[in-house]
């Protein structure tokens, strides 16, 4: 095939140079071979030049995203909990809470004498406090025949009298909380509007997970706008389940936690409950239903019914306690907001007209500021 190629480039007498061009073209098909050999040798680092890249630009961006959200996370978290390490100890914030009703009655006794005159500004200052007629006249009474008795002479003498009279009758409020007595302890929670309910049960269902014991919320306050969402909140930042229905009878929730409760081997159960005044006769007889049907799902219980008090209220408070003592049978109190307020002596007016236990006291809004009640501290607060 080769010599017939040439005789027919020959037949068209090309010139020499063309004429040496075909057996050029004959010869170079070895060189086309190579050619060929060659081509695919040059995609071969063609693919491996993109794909480097490629995969350099993937990892890249990857961990880059991830990790900066955790750092932030982090950062937040460690900025939350600084805070609570600076603060005061117990003791300075009570003091720092209780100091308007404590100014009021140490202050009487800065140089002053022995006198009609000083019992007179005492139980004026008492009564301010709004320890109550009845706890004042007592207080009062027992500090003159202390004070006869005793012979005492100095002003500074009968301040520590007024202590001890105050700690004796303030002593038999002083009550813990009993845990792991039911499984599970169901406790139901009530108190007037804007007492503090919700947000306080937020902070006892911390204090129970400190002792080892989990919680289960029942959202009963089916009235107050965002109510259920808030005790929602409460227990997702301490991890506990909320029971809560989108519209319906409180006393069905309550009914439908206990029983959830009882499938878990959850250890405490709280029932919040919507805030109502002590003359809304009907929310009353509801309130009774709450415990009625609490009882039907669990034949001892409500364990404990609490009563949640705002400080700033005074005397009013006793009336509440009065109120919703007469219609539940109150087992505990919790008084809260007593930051910043000169009605302290109204637990004094509590113990002499209704002794209940006062579990708790609460002078500030973050968790730590709810502690358990103790006589002694709160005597040290209010008259040093």
């Amino acid at each position: 095939m080769t010599f017939a190629l040439i005789e027919y480039v020959d037949c068209i007498r090309l010139p020499a140079t063309y004429r040496q061009a075909p057996l050029t073209a004959v010869l170079t098909p070895l060189e086309m071979f190579s050619f060929f050999k060659k081509k695919p040798q040059e995609p071969a680092p063609a693919p491996e030049a993109p794909v480097a890249p490629v995969s350099a630009e993937v990892a890249a961006p990857v961990p880059a995203p991830t990790e900066a959200p955790a750092a932030e996370v982090q950062a937040e978290i460690v900025a939350a909990v600084t805070p609570v390490e600076q603060k005061q100890s117990w003791m300075a914030r009570l003091k720092v809470g209780l100091s308007k009703t404590s100014s009021n009655l140490t202050t009487l006794f800065v140089g002053a004498k022995i006198d009609d005159d000083l019992y007179e500004e005492l139980e004026s200052a008492l009564l301010v406090s709004d320890a109550g007629v009845d706890a004042t006249q007592f207080l009062l009474d027992a500090l003159k025949r202390k004070v006869k008795t005793e012979k005492l002479t100095e002003a500074e003498q009968v301040k520590t009298a007024l202590r001890s009279l105050l700690l004796e009758m303030l002593t038999p409020l002083q009550k813990p909380l009993v845990l792991g007595q039911h499984q599970p302890m169901v406790m139901m929670i009530t108190g007037v509007n804007g007492a503090g309910k919700t947000t306080t049960i937020g902070k006892l269902a911390k204090h129970l997970q400190a002792h080892n014991q989990s919680v289960l919320l029942a959202a009963g306050d089916t009235f107050r706008a965002a109510a259920r969402e808030q005790l929602t909140v409460w227990g997702q930042r301490n991890n506990v389940t909320v029971i809560a229905q989108e519209s319906g009878d409180p006393a069905a929730v309550a009914f439908d936690a206990v029983h959830s409760a009882q499938a878990r081997g959850t250890n405490v159960v709280m029932v919040d409950t919507a805030g109502r005044l002590p003359t809304q006769l009907h929310l009353m007889e509801e309130l009774k239903k709450i415990k009625r049907v609490i009882t039907k799902g669990m034949a001892s219980a409500p364990h404990e019914i609490l009563l949640i008090i705002d400080g700033n209220t005074g005397q009013n408070a006793l009336t509440q306690v009065k109120a919703f003592d007469d219609a539940l049978g109150l087992t505990g109190l919790v008084v809260t907001k007593l930051d910043g307020t000169a009605k302290g002596g109204v637990l004094a007016a509590i113990a002499r007209a209704r002794p209940i236990p006062v579990y708790f006291i609460g002078v500030g809004e973050q968790i730590e500021d709810l502690q358990p009640f103790n006589a002694q501290e709160f005597v040290e607060a209010l008259l040093g």
